[in-house]
């Protein structure tokens, strides 16, 4: 994780930005014990180390006023994100569901190869959607293998997922190559191909 990346404590603790000090400090005894390298196999200092600093800011009350100036100036941001990924499918069925989120990921991994991942709690207050159902379609998405968790515990889209969003979202007319794109012998030697594979049928 970059010096300068922005990292959501609130999201890190799995807390509500309107969380006040005496659940800050449940969650954080509950955290600070799960990922204490002492009684971690997984051995993830790093967390570790996440979860102290967030609490240290989110319980002092000047410094939690001035982390959430940017706080919310990083949801904005996302906001303008999820904007983006909404144009490309709307949210209806489950699968439109699914291929929102798989447009959330794509859009971020292609605006920041450095950090490429987003948490659920923030997909779930992107897409509007409770938590609940948006892990069940990251089940279905990840078992697809079209996404992937980062060791940062955040999810980010794989290159498969890629594939399946270009294939399935709506994408401008620009972007499609078309018969009418190419050149013209080539769209007829097309044509030609695929009389001559009909009359072999025949």
């Amino acid at each position: 994780m970059g010096a300068n990346e922005f990292v959501d404590y609130y999201e890190l603790l799995q807390l509500s930005s309107n969380a006040d000090a005496e659940t800050i400090e449940r969650v954080f005894r509950h955290l600070a014990q799960k990922f204490h390298p002492d009684h971690n196999n997984l051995t993830n200092k790093d967390r570790f180390i996440q979860i102290l600093e967030a609490h240290q800011v989110l319980i002092d009350p000047e410094a939690r006023a001035g982390y959430d100036v940017k706080y919310r100036d990083y949801w904005n941001r996302k906001w303008r994100l999820a904007s983006v990924a909404s144009d490309m499918s709307e949210l209806g069925d489950d699968r439109l569901a699914r291929e929102r989120i798989l447009s959330l990921l794509y859009v971020q991994r292609r605006r920041s190869m450095k950090s490429p991942g987003l948490g659920e709690v923030e997909i779930s207050r992107l897409l509007n959607t409770p938590l609940e159902l948006v892990e069940f379609h990251l089940w279905y998405i990840r078992t697809k293998g079209w996404i992937e968790r980062l060791d940062t515990g955040h999810l980010a889209i794989t290159a498969t997922g890629v594939d399946q969003v270009e294939q399935s979202c709506s994408l401008s007319p620009e972007k499609l190559i078309e018969d009418h794109d190419l050149p013209d012998e080539t769209a007829q030697g097309r044509k030609a191909s695929e009389e001559d594979l009909r009359a072999a049928n025949e």
